[in-house]
């Protein structure tokens, strides 16, 4: 609770430089490995070895995709669980995570030794660079395993608390890394070979030290036990991380694909098929960097702003998209400057290899990095739609511009020859940043007449109803079935409080967040994209203070519960009956038409978008399906009618007692 006020009183300036600077060092840091044997490769070896890293790089974010898959996903898991004081599981999805991540590992290894060099020329090998691409990947793909579960432990850390030790253990790692290059490719003079064993020995360090971490964790022990496979809670880790994966997955598609077309189009260029792969892979570390600053900002942000927006204080909120657009936007237009007008060093930076690659090289630069502008800004208003449980708006918006590029590089080089392929950057980031501006403006409108509304002062007066000693009913119910009547009724028979909205109410007023939003997280509105827009920060933010609100009353004591997936939440209690209402679909429909006045067509399409809402918001909460028969005491088909099907319930529970 304190946390919150702070997120909602605190300075909104002050509350962005202390998350977004930890999360642009943590990324700066993680990038740090490829750019660092980037330019010693690039140096010692030359720009063959710079096209050979290149050629690797896309089969090592995979890797890092898979990481973030579990590792990000287990770590929103371990801050929910936390949230909701249910610490009973963590180490079992800790230990699943690192499972996985370790396993896919050995995956990698095996599909990258078995395939071998045919692997590497699928995706951008040349003749020239080949047995450089095959030395260094050979000696990566190694340390794959242990380099995956150290990048999954770093998020599970950070969010255990700990994130100045994950800091720590990645830049140990770098440093390793940083020493190891010059000494490994100079002094014993191992080339490639040498970035390579620089590399995993970074890796293998940041690693120990992680796994020293799992010793004195805060909130969880791992055993031998925490290994054993749990599909229901690999399932919620996957959907939790899937949104990284994704992210990493896209850069993966857009190297590949380049690769092919840079070495396609450059063997019918004076350039050759090599000058144009490595003169890519430098420009991609240094886009990377700023991408990376970006990102940050955006994803420091994202707690600050989704719990100011679930709080209504839509003031704050638009302050804080004018910070991350204007700080977004001063460091893209420094760093644009500075590509533009001192190319050469950049490029001789990572090693300058002939007057026909420098030339090259720096023209493509500067076409490349022209409207890096435009490329941030456009991927920070995804995090922030993202932010704010915008999940429709905000998945297309983040992929908008990778897919563009994609399309423009297969089209550009046509016209242009493999200067074509850099073209398509800066015509993709205008196109994607007019969509993007179009989406934002209007968000900002919604922002400003939902500044000026009237706050329900509901959640204010929410209290317990007074009650004793006794059973607790839960009711889940299909859309149409009437079993929120069905529950007031039993309810009254009983003589408990029956809690719907009011759960709602209480929860709006344990975490500063509005009734409205919290109520409308499990609306048909939002059944598109559910799984996306569940795990944003802000909903688990809401979904934990409604959880918090469920126990709290089942403390209170007998009452019956509507919704909300309180049978899942009080699972552990020995009082609580757990009753699924259902009823034939075409029962649904008349019932339906008859409470809101729709049409047949009208209130099936709205018993179909409730319905999947209600089961995409059960599965993200239990991993479960909504609806088993096995998962409840008691079903009763409601076209028996409302009465009949209270009298049961209330047969039931009198049998029960």
């Amino acid at each position: 609770m304190n946390q919150n006020n702070y997120l909602g009183t605190e300075k909104v300036g002050k509350l962005l430089r202390q998350f977004a600077v930890p999360c642009i060092f943590s990324l700066i840091i993680s990038c740090l490995y490829n750019i660092v044997d980037q330019i010693f490769v690039g140096n010692g070896v030359g720009y063959l070895g710079n096209a050979a890293t290149g050629v690797i790089f896309p089969i090592t974010v995979i890797g890092w995709g898979v990481s973030l898959l579990f590792g990000d996903g287990a770590a929103a898991a371990l801050s929910v669980s936390l949230g909701r004081n249910e610490t009973k599981h963590i180490h079992r999805s800790v230990g699943n995570s690192v499972l996985c991540s370790f396993l896919l590992g050995v995956v990698i290894i095996a599909i990258g030794y078995l395939w071998g060099d045919n692997l590497l020329l699928l995706i951008g090998a040349t003749d020239a660079n080949l047995g450089l691409a095959h030395d260094y990947g050979f000696i990566i793909y190694a340390m794959m395993p242990l380099a995956l579960v150290q990048n999954t432990l770093a998020s599970i850390i950070r969010a255990d608390g700990s994130p100045k030790y994950a800091m720590g253990a990645m830049l140990a790692g770098a440093v390793v890394n940083i020493i190891g290059d010059p000494v490994a490719i100079f002094v014993l003079n191992m080339g490639i070979k040498g970035a390579a064993y620089a590399t995993i020995l970074g890796q293998f360090v940041s690693f120990l030290i992680c796994a020293v971490y799992l010793r004195k964790s805060k909130t969880f022990k791992i055993s031998l036990s925490s290994f054993r496979v749990d599909f229901t809670l690999l399932k919620h880790v996957i959907a939790l991380g899937t949104s990284s994966f994704l992210t990493q997955f896209s850069i993966v598609i857009i190297t590949v694909i380049n690769n092919i077309l840079l070495v396609k189009y450059g063997a019918l260029s004076p350039y050759g098929a090599d000058i144009p792969l490595a003169a890519f892979v430098v420009i991609m570390k240094l886009f990377q960097i700023v991408l990376n600053i970006a990102i940050g900002i955006a994803a420091g942000a994202q707690p600050i702003v989704g719990y100011n927006y679930g709080a209504e204080k839509y003031d704050r909120v638009k302050e804080l998209l004018r910070l991350i657009i204007k700080w977004t936007t001063i460091i893209c237009l420094i760093c644009t400057a500075v590509f533009e007008i001192f190319p050469l060093f950049f490029i001789r930076m990572f090693g300058a290899d002939g007057e026909l690659y420098t030339q090259f090289a720096v023209l493509c630069l500067r076409i490349y990095l022209s409207l890096i502008v435009f490329t941030c800004v456009q991927k920070v208003c995804a995090i922030f739609l993202q932010s704010i449980g915008h999940a429709k708006k905000a998945a297309p918006l983040s992929v908008l511009r990778d897919v563009l590029l994609i399309v423009f590089s297969l089209i550009a080089p046509m016209f242009w020859g493999v200067t074509g392929i850099f073209w398509a950057a800066p015509i993709a980031d205008i196109i994607a940043i007019a969509i993007t501006a179009a989406v934002m403006v209007n968000l900002w409108k919604q922002l400003d007449s939902r500044e000026n509304e009237v706050r329900d002062p509901e959640a204010e007066k929410a209290a317990l109803q007074p009650s004793h000693a006794g059973v607790i009913i839960t009711i889940a119910r299909e859309h149409g079935t009437a079993g929120k009547y069905i529950g007031q009724l039993v309810a009254k028979k009983l003589n408990i409080p029956c809690y719907y909205k009011e759960m709602t109410a209480l929860a709006a007023k344990e975490s500063g967040l509005t009734k409205e939003f919290i109520s409308n997280i499990n609306s048909n509105e939002n059944a598109v994209m559910k799984e996306l827009y569940l795990s944003t920060n802000v909903i688990q933010q809401a979904v934990t203070a409604q959880d918090k609100v469920i126990k709290m009353i089942a403390d209170a004591g007998s009452c019956v519960l509507i919704g909300r997936a309180a049978d899942y939440v009080l699972r552990e209690r020995e009082n609580v009956v757990r009753i699924y209402i259902h009823a034939p679909k075409d029962y649904r429909v008349k019932k339906v038409m008859e409470m809101y006045g729709d049409t047949m067509e009208e209130g099936r399409k709205s018993i179909e978008r409730s319905d999947a809402a209600r089961a995409a918001y059960y599965k993200n909460i239990s991993g479960f399906k909504w609806g088993d028969v096995h998962q409840y005491d008691l079903c009763i088909d409601s076209s028996v009618g409302a009465e009949k099907s209270a009298d049961l319930i209330y047969e039931y529970i009198q049998k029960r007692q």
